[in-house]
C-alpha cells in the first residue's frame, strides 16, 4: 500500500485500520501462543478484498512451467 499514490490521510488511516491484530491458532484443544499480524491481509474484514488486490498484483510464477491463480482474496 505504501507504494500507491494515496492522500496521506488514506494511507495513515489504513496503517491503522491494519495495526493492533493477532493470530492463534486452536487444533485439537491446543492453543498457541498468540503473535502479532505485521503483514497481512485480515479476512472478513471491508478491506480485505481490495487489500488482497494491491498485494497480489506484482505476484508471478517464478518458472514457466508454474501457473498462479489467482481468485478473490486467496493465491
Amino acid at each position: 500500500m505504501a507504494e500507491l499514490d494515496l492522500p496521506a490521510v488514506v494511507y495513515n488511516w489504513l496503517v491503522a485500520f491494519f495495526a493492533g491484530y493477532a493470530h492463534r491458532t486452536v487444533y485439537n484443544d491446543e492453543v498457541s501462543s498468540t503473535r502479532s499480524i505485521s503483514a497481512s491481509i485480515i479476512q472478513g474484514s471491508s478491506l480485505g478484498p481490495a487489500s488482497y488486490a494491491v498485494t497480489a498484483a506484482d505476484l508471478k510464477p517464478h518458472h514457466a512451467n508454474n501457473s498462479l491463480v489467482k481468485f478473490a482474496d486467496d493465491t
